[in-house]
């Protein structure tokens, strides 16, 4: 369930409580008639079943009480009560596969910002998985996977693409390419320091790298790996029953190969440079192609499924 706390012009309460009413799936209406200050109006509470959540989210904006009020969602993690389990099976659909495109706007909106944050753990993770590489160690590299910020954009780029906004597909770009650009210069650094401390050598780099060395070697299962890993990873990002990403980061080597190209570029071995670049674009692209292609499945689905389960109205005269 969530819970919705509407501050609405008392000018629009009826109207708003007409529409949360005749809403599948909303339970526990409360309204506060000239509780809210700033902004002034009154206060709408009531709970909705999530599959009911983005309807009625959509049709509050429609009726601008976004601009004029205020729409605040929170997640209940448990609501005992048989007015809720009714909603909940009044609603169309189940729960886990609702996709709430307003919440997934704004998460991915927040983890597309180049912040000196992002930029901080995408650098260690590039500076971890550069050990990784010269070590030639796959735990390594996995920690490096875990730690990247890198899905955050490439999410936010797929949200913006589905749901046409230009500018957050801007804001993700910014973040992804420039994010790179300075943890691969950073990592460059990094790695000529760890040369003249004599903890990297050219031989560590140019050598046989059982474990690592696919990094540098994309084909045709890079892209493979990294669509299917996108997908799992927008279906986390979207599912009410989604669990931490550090499995879909394993699944990919974003950070390992723009930590390797880093690591190559400081030693002039500008093969290696290459295919880790190549690596690193294959994977960014299948991730984005996927996560999208996943996204608009999901919207047409749900689309077909409310069209399927909205109720017929009575005849005239009942």
């Amino acid at each position: 369930m969530l819970h919705l706390r509407l501050i609405v012009p008392a000018a629009r309460t009826d109207e708003v409580v007409h529409l949360v009413e005749n809403t599948l799936g909303t339970t526990h209406l409360v309204v506060l008639s000239g509780a809210a200050r700033n902004p002034a109006g009154d206060v709408v509470l009531c709970d909705v079943a999530r599959e009911a959540g983005d309807e009625l989210i959509s049709a509050l904006r429609r009726l601008g009480i976004d601009r004029s009020g205020s729409i605040t969602a929170e997640n209940m993690d448990l609501t005992l009560s048989d007015h809720a389990d009714r909603a909940e099976e009044a609603a169309p659909g189940d729960g886990a596969d609702a996709v709430l495109w307003e919440e997934l706007t704004e998460v991915t909106h927040e983890e597309s910002t180049f912040s000196v944050t992002y930029v901080a753990f995408l650098t260690v993770a590039t500076m971890l998985a550069a050990c990784g590489v010269m070590l030639d160690n796959a735990i390594l590299i996995v920690g490096a996977m875990a730690v990247g910020p890198e899905f955050g954009p490439l999410a936010g780029i797929s949200t913006a693409l589905v749901q046409r906004a230009p500018r957050l597909a801007l804001r993700s770009l910014y973040a992804l390419i420039g994010g790179f650009a300075l943890a691969m210069a950073l990592t460059v650094g990094f790695a000529w320091l760890m040369d003249a401390l004599g903890l990297f050598t050219r031989s560590m780099v140019e050598g046989a790298r059982p474990n690592t060395a696919f990094i540098w070697k994309p084909d045709a299962m890079s892209f493979v790996v990294a669509f299917l890993a996108g997908i799992a990873g927008t279906l986390s990002l979207t599912s009410a029953k989604s669990g931490a990403l550090i499995g879909v980061a394993i699944s990919v080597t974003t950070v390992p190969a723009a930590a390797n190209a880093a690591v190559a570029f400081s030693y002039h071995d500008y093969h290696q440079m290459t295919g880790s670049v190549t690596q690193l674009l294959a994977n960014l692209g299948g991730i984005v192609v996927a996560g999208t292609l996943t996204l608009l499945v999901q919207k047409a689905l749900w689309a077909t499924h409310r069209r399927m389960t909205r109720p017929t109205p009575p005849p005239d005269g009942l």
